[in-house]
């Protein structure tokens, strides 16, 4: 054998051995997810207790029932830990760049031992179509996207799986059961509320009899304030939106005036303001229209805010409903609008008709078979008043966390309902629960 020829089969052979021990340095799930067809991946920076964590873009039908009409990427975060353990699937109802971070874990993940699954929803941020078609923005569509990330995925985790989601992330992971109910083995929707209107009147009862007569009095007082006495208060308000940057098609002051009707809605919600903190006449109207804004947030119904929320608008008022203002009480004090939904939100140059159908679907699976679901309120949350109704013909429960608000979690429930919770899942998941 001639040296030239000795020399090219021991680098072969060589370079031959290097790939194999590279290969063999693969991670498993990387080197799954880099046999799919059509899926570009970003490994990405991860902490404890991932192992790996994947960016995943994933080639979605615009329309399932047609995929003809073309397709988006949708931005599906995969974070592993092991294998065989539980797989919680995160169904964001907005925005799910936050699944990027170095940190971040969700607290199913710590209590089950999980890996994690967190999918963008259609139409926010990157997971978009290049040109909006709304009509595209349903329930349905959405929930076969979670179908097709769940079969992507599930030949790998070979563990029991749970999809929740947080407010609209929790109506999110509801729909995705109720049309796919064999993707997961369990369900954990936070503070999910189950609309049947634009107009979920619900809520209006709910904001007469929550709370205390002298914190639901003085909350009354603060909004008709403002309302009655605009010539005070308005500039202020005129002031601080123009330093902001906010702008109000429907006109200043009907978005002065919505603004203060969303104060009871926010105050209840967030349950991060003490009513001995509502201001009274006595304090300047700067203070006054500051305390509205870290309340009710001055952004919220500015075209800036609407345009950051569209997609949710629009779902909102043709599918998955929302709530009003009942502003009898304030009279002629309410000036400048003539309606209590948000119809002004429905995107230009598109006719938003609201469907019940879809909410009816869901609502008939919850009562009557959508076993192995938890449901998570707070009581003092005004989106407890749609919440989800349990017939008992299932397994399914809810807890409402006493005095709690949209923040409740399983972690700051009381003991008992965070045993029965957790109990629940582990019976249902198999597995150990971390307390």
């Amino acid at each position: 054998m001639s040296r030239p020829f000795q020399f090219l089969l021991i680098s072969f052979i060589f370079l031959f051995s290097v790939s194999l021990i590279a290969q063999d340095t693969i991670p498993p799930l990387k080197k799954y997810l880099s046999a799919i067809p059509g899926l570009e991946i970003e490994e990405l920076i991860c902490g404890e207790p991932y192992s790996e964590k994947y960016l995943l873009l994933v080639p979605q039908a615009i329309d399932h029932k047609d995929p003809s009409k073309g397709t988006f990427t949708q931005r599906v975060y995969v974070m592993h830990r092991d294998k065989d353990a539980p797989v919680v699937l995160t169904t964001e109802g907005y925005y799910g760049g936050h699944g990027a971070y170095p940190q971040y874990i969700n607290e199913l993940d710590m209590y089950l031992g999980a890996n994690e699954i967190l999918v963008e929803h259609r139409y926010f941020g990157p997971s978009s179509p290049g040109s909006l078609e709304w009509q595209y923005l349903t329930v349905e569509q959405a929930a076969t996207d979670h179908h097709k990330v769940v079969e992507l995925l599930k030949p790998y985790f070979t563990g029991k799986w749970v999809n929740t989601g947080i407010s609209k992330g929790g109506q999110t992971a509801l729909y995705h059961r109720a049309y796919f109910p064999d993707d997961v083995d369990a369900t954990v929707g936070y503070v999910c509320p189950l609309n049947f209107s634009i107009e979920e009147r619900r809520c209006y009862e709910f904001l007469d009899q929550v709370g205390s007569d002298e914190c639901r009095q003085r909350i009354h007082d603060f909004q008709e304030m403002l309302l009655c006495n605009k010539d005070r208060y308005f500039p202020a308000f005129k002031k601080r939106i123009d330093e902001d940057g906010y702008h109000f098609s429907l006109g200043d002051t009907a978005g002065y005036e919505l603004t203060v009707l969303e104060y009871s809605f926010a105050f209840w919600q967030w349950g991060n303001t003490d009513c001995e903190t509502i201001p009274t006449d006595t304090v300047s109207p700067e203070e006054a229209i500051n305390h509205l804004n870290n309340v009710a947030g001055l952004s919220w119904v500015s075209d800036e805010g609407i345009a950051g929320l569209q997609p949710f608008f629009y779902q909102s008022l043709t599918e998955i409903g929302f709530y009003g203002y009942d502003h009898s009480e304030f009279g002629t004090c309410v000036e400048h609008l003539d309606y209590q939904t948000f119809d002004f939100t429905c995107p230009e140059g598109v006719n938003c008709i609201y469907d019940p159908k879809p909410m009816e679907k869901v609502d008939n699976f919850v009562r009557h078979h959508g076993d192995n679901m938890i449901f998570i309120y707070g009581e003092w949350d005004p989106w407890s008043a749609p919440g989800v109704q349990i017939t008992g013909k299932t397994n399914s429960f809810k807890v409402v966390k006493p005095e709690g608000s949209h923040g409740t979690r399983i972690r700051n429930l009381p003991e008992d309902q965070r045993q029965k919770v957790l109990n629940a899942l582990g019976e249902w998941l198999d597995c150990e629960i971390n307390w």
